[in-house]
């Protein structure tokens, strides 16, 4: 096969392949049946292994922090004289966008009011109601969700960087198996790496063409059906493919960056629009009150309530992201080259929470400020179709048509870009660590993510997303927790490299200098 089109290492990318067609060719075959599949399916993981991904994003956030605050914090990716590629803006906006822009316009209304309606923890009261819905909110798009992505980024960035290995997630445990990554240790990581971050692409893409679906419904009266969604996940995912021709610099950065402006300018649009003094309030009670509870929030696995709501949601988001971290990792490693591993961190950590805390308090706020408040009756639309909660706020504005078209606008954008993104990122697993795969494979990948997409929204909408999303994310988060592990021998060895290094230098100053006081002296005594 010529490298021109296809430059592919075979025995990863060949299984993912095979294993991606084998799904939607039985999902399309068996049909209606995979509903009751896919939910069954669900129910056993969550209900088996749900306290198992509850424990692991805690150990993620520990080792982040960890990592940030340690000695090992001054290593530098790239090496100690590297230079950022990226402005810190750029780097920001890549990251955020490609994190979870889909997910916080899907879920920015819906799920504070879902949570108000029905109380995690069973609050009677409806500002207590109401203070709950968002700090749960929080926890699912906060420092849990972003450690997941920092732990993989920082992996892959390290290991490729200063180590100088592939960029595929089989590098990130060379100081446990040595050269045996290059054999089928390795390729089985990167199997389960690729199908793990296609599913999870595939859950966020299925939720953003759902919402651009019922948001041209909503305005326009074009039909809401699967049909519709699967021809837009066409029409998407082909403005995606010329994106990821394009390459990094040229289709993916650009895209971020706009989707960044053009989220801010949606952001500070609702802000004014909005109840502005209550929105400022309550973001900054809601992120005390998240922080406050943050350890009891994040291990809460309601074992004492025999209640499945965590089930729906928290593990839910937790498999999500895991499955997604392959993707996000890997693209925010190949952008952050230059940032010390205090800065990524950091900078992972709370820039992107910070935003998100600001978005949800803003959009989700203004949701349950016109609940308690007894206007419109968004709670009914969200029980209707979740997908349409966003625009059915938007009606209770002024601008309503305007501010929709930007909310259509922005999804479609980040549905571009996160699928474009993806498609360089398992370009570069499949293709044996390759930072510049050739084109015919960027847009091979592109369409798979679009067709797995589809086929999930085929063969059974909701649930079939939050299944590829579970399943996917449960063996991967093994496979993570020996990652963290990894990498701190990584890091460990590098600072004892780095202050080596360090005390080496000092040592030449320190003989330079006495050399210099010697030489002077003998001057001196020659002008004696």
């Amino acid at each position: 096969m010529s490298k021109k089109y296809f430059d592919i290492h075979a025995p990863v990318f060949y299984p993912s392949a095979v294993i991606i067609v084998i799904f939607i060719a039985l999902t399309l075959i068996i049909g209606k049946p995979m509903e009751e599949i896919f939910a069954n399916t669900t129910a056993g993981i969550t209900d088996n292994a749900g306290w198992l991904l509850v424990m692991a994003v805690n150990v993620f956030l520990a080792f982040s922090l960890y990592f940030a605050f340690s000695k090992m914090g001054k290593i530098r990716l790239g090496g100690q004289n590297a230079k950022p590629d990226f402005s810190t803006f750029a780097w920001f906006a890549m990251l955020f966008s490609a994190g979870m822009g889909i997910g916080l316009l899907f879920f920015s209304v819906a799920e504070p009011i879902l949570h108000y309606s029905n109380p995690p923890r069973g609050a009677s009261e409806p500002v207590k109601q109401a203070q709950d819905a968002m700090k749960y909110t929080f926890l699912h798009y906060g420092l849990h969700a972003w450690a997941i992505y920092a732990v993989v980024g920082m992996s892959l960035a390290f290991f490729t960087f200063n180590k100088k290995l592939p960029l595929t997630l089989r590098s990130v445990f060379y100081p446990l198996l040595g050269d045996r990554i290059h054999g089928n240790f390795g390729n089985v990581i990167d199997v389960v790496a690729v199908v793990a971050t296609l599913f999870g692409l595939a859950t966020s893409l299925g939720f953003g063409v759902q919402q651009v679906s019922a948001g041209l419904a909503h305005l326009f009266g074009t039909p809401d059906t699967v049909i519709m969604q699967v021809l837009l996940i066409a029409g998407i995912t082909g403005m995606a493919t010329i994106s990821v021709v394009l390459g990094l610099d040229k289709g993916v950065r650009v895209l971020s960056e706009l989707n960044m402006r053009l989220g801010l300018v949606f952001l500070i649009a609702m802000l004014i629009l909005g109840p502005t003094v209550f929105l400022l309030d309550s973001f900054m009670q809601n992120t005390g009150a998240y922080l406050q509870e943050l350890i009891s929030l994040g291990a809460w696995t309601e074992s004492y309530a025999g209640t499945q709501w965590q089930n729906d949601w928290s593990v839910f988001y937790w498999a999500w992201w895991i499955s997604w971290s392959p993707f996000v990792g890997m693209f925010i490693a190949r952008v952050s080259k230059g940032r010390t591993v205090r800065e990524f961190f950091l900078g992972v950590l709370l820039v992107p929470s910070l935003l998100t805390f600001l978005w949800m308090s803003v959009f989700g706020g203004s949701a349950l400020f016109l609940e308690l408040n007894g206007i419109g009756n968004i709670p009914e639309a969200v029980n209707e179709n979740i997908a349409t909660a966003l625009f059915v706020l938007l009606e209770e504005y002024p601008l309503s048509i305007v501010t929709s078209i930007v909310g259509i606008l922005l999804v479609t954008s980040f549905f571009v870009t996160s699928s474009d993104s993806g498609s360089l990122v398992i370009d570069s697993i499949t293709s044996g660590g390759k930072l510049d795969a050739p084109v015919g494979q960027r847009i091979f990948w592109a369409v798979s993510e679009g067709a797995v997409a589809a086929t999930l929204l085929l063969g059974g909408g909701l649930k079939a997303l939050q299944t590829a999303a579970i399943s996917t994310g449960l063996p991967f988060t093994i496979i993570l927790l020996i990652m963290c592990y990894s990498l701190y021998k990584g890091l460990s060895q590098e600072y004892q490299d780095l202050l080596r290094q360090e005390q080496q230098k000092e040592r030449e100053s320190y003989q330079k200098v006495i050399a210099d006081l010697v030489a002077k002296r003998r001057e001196r005594n020659k002008a004696e």
